[in-house]
């Protein structure tokens, strides 16, 4: 039995798992995937609410009369729903954050991609292939706030394996 909680790679959540299995305890299985889920779910929301609210800064505009939205949902909502979280307990154990492309128009699906290592969003204004523009946000918007919410993710993610541990002993 393992003394140690550090979670150093998924060696300890697959050992976690596998006594989980052998002990039969399927109420204990969804116990600690939902108590997985919640060390994700600050996170998660952290990541959606800097989407909603990011700077996109534009260049300064010409004064040409401005056109309907070609998109069906407002942009910035669209991006946030597609930041995703998921649980596992089986093999590949823990818990991730992500952005899933298909709940995002297929012509912004790399939109967060870009903002994020680049820093720029150049796009098309209204479709029109000969008019581009560029837009500026903070570059490494999703690294950064991944790498500051980690720590406290880690550490909610121990204290639930101590309870399992303990538990199972």
């Amino acid at each position: 039995m393992a003394r140690s909680v550090q979670i150093l790679g998924t060696g300890q959540l697959l050992e976690l798992s596998r006594r989980l299995r052998a002990a039969g305890g399927v109420r204990l299985r969804r116990n600690t995937a939902r108590r997985i889920r919640r060390a994700a779910e600050p996170l998660h929301r952290e990541l959606q609410q800097a989407v909603r609210t990011m700077p996109l800064r534009a260049e300064p505009r010409r004064t040409r009369p401005g056109g309907p939205s070609p998109t069906t949902r407002p942009f910035r909502q669209m991006l946030a729903g597609g930041v995703r979280i998921s649980v596992r307990t089986t093999s590949n154990p823990g818990a991730r954050v992500w952005v899933d492309r298909s709940l995002i128009e297929p012509k912004a699906r790399n939109v967060l991609n870009q903002i994020d290592n680049t820093g720029r969003l150049r796009h098309q204004v209204f479709g029109n292939r000969r008019r581009w523009v560029n837009q500026r946000a903070p570059a490494n918007w999703w690294s950064r706030r991944v790498q500051a919410g980690t720590p406290r993710m880690r550490a909610e993610i121990e204290r639930v394996l101590g309870d399992v541990r303990r538990d199972l002993q």
